[in-house]
């Protein structure tokens, strides 16, 4: 099981995570501030350059371990989502990436003094939609301009680089509609000072958890043309390739999630003593928590195959789906029966329910919601007729 792969791993997260109580969570939730102290312990400790080659500084780890990490994370009651891009998204560089690339950018995000954390893909035009993204890069020279805008590009305040998704031909010029788009390495320390700032502008966007997202606005962008990942337009592949380790990884997040809402809920149960008996020893109170429990064990088993398909380099575009799917489900689950066995002070702060049922929320949404999933699935699995 994943649970009990890497267990040596998985001790010395838990350890670090130790570190980072439930209050330390709480106070950057009202103050919707980013976990900058648990981000440099995971970054000094080696964990988020986990993917990055031995060569270049990182460990050179499979994904599976990767999954095992942020599964921990969340199981310890931390939140990964303010550092988790740093892995997934290191999949475009690494896979697609030129030497030259990868000598300039691993070394620095290996150790920790380049933060690779923004993922610019998503548009307020286009959503999922992913083929009709405005965002333009126009080839000028040694240089792309970048116009447009990004939208949900968490992490952009607390990054240095990014990766963007942009059209370099035009939607109409082209035979395929995958084609004509391409993937920009940006460095964003020197695009907060071009133009006196003007080049790109970041807006913090005030959501239901705090989870640092922000709306870019681009207005003529000069980024450097050796910063193009692979071929200029054919980046939509290269993404592709990035959203199934994407969708494996926040599945083990979702797992972490639903053991710590389970783990709660049960040792509750078995603590509260209403008319003179614990309330776990009611069935009403048993049978959710204990239903999650079987969902979230049937999900792992899902997560497990997925990774080990991913590792071994096979085409896991349903397995990544069906994981991150029923994974997000089983821990929506757990989230409702632990506020549920709590009562009222599920909603108080101090017991970090209510702060986790926000936080796991979000993964039936992103980042791709459930129903796109379950349309993947009709289409790609059954065989049945396109829906839109």
């Amino acid at each position: 099981m994943l649970q009990e792969e890497y267990s040596d791993i998985r001790a010395a997260v838990r350890q670090l995570c130790q570190e980072f109580p439930g209050g330390y969570w709480r106070e950057l939730d009202r103050e919707r501030a980013y976990p900058t102290a648990f981000v440099k312990a995971l970054t000094d400790a080696g964990w988020l350059a986990c993917f990055v080659p031995e060569a270049y500084g990182g460990s050179g780890l499979p994904l599976s371990a990767g999954a095992a990490i942020l599964e921990e994370i969340q199981k310890s009651g931390c939140n990964a989502s303010a550092c988790h891009a740093q892995m997934y998204t290191m999949g475009t560089l690494l896979k697609h990436g030129s030497d030259a690339q990868k000598e300039k950018w691993l070394p620095d995000i290996a150790s920790g003094a380049l933060r690779l954390q923004a993922f610019g893909v998503t548009e307020p035009t286009s959503g999922t939609d992913t083929l009709s993204l405005r965002t333009s890069a126009r080839r000028d020279g040694d240089y792309y301009r970048v116009s447009g805008q990004k939208v949900w590009t968490s992490r952009a305040e607390h990054s240095d680089l990014m990766v963007l998704l942009a059209r370099t031909t035009p939607k109409e010029a082209v035979a395929r509609k995958g084609e004509g788009l391409s993937v920009l390495l940006v460095d964003l320390r020197e695009a907060r000072q071009q133009n006196g700032g003007k080049a790109m502008e970041i807006r913090p966007l005030r959501t239901m958890m705090n989870h640092s997202s922000t709306e870019i606005f681009f207005d003529d962008l000069k980024v450097p043309a050796e910063n193009l990942i692979g071929e200029e337009g054919k980046g939509f592949r290269y993404i592709l390739d990035g959203m199934n380790a994407e969708r494996i990884l926040i599945a083990a997040e979702c797992i972490g999630d639903a053991r710590w809402f389970i783990e709660k809920s049960s040792a509750y149960a078995g603590e509260r003593q209403v008319f003179g008996r614990p309330i776990g020893q009611n069935q009403g109170v048993q049978f959710p928590i204990a239903r999650a429990y079987a969902q979230t064990e049937a999900a792992n088993l899902m997560v497990r195959k997925a990774a080990g398909m991913f590792d071994s380099g096979q085409r896991c575009g349903a397995e990544a789906n069906m994981a991150k799917l029923l994974a997000s489900e089983a821990a929506w689950a757990a989230a409702e029966a632990c506020i549920q066995t709590h009562g009222g002070f599920g909603f108080a702060e101090e017991y970090d329910v209510e702060r986790k049922f926000r936080e796991t929320r979000l993964y039936q949404v992103a980042p791709i919601s459930t129903n796109l999933i379950l349309s993947y699935i009709a289409e790609h699995v059954l065989g049945l007729p396109r829906s839109y």
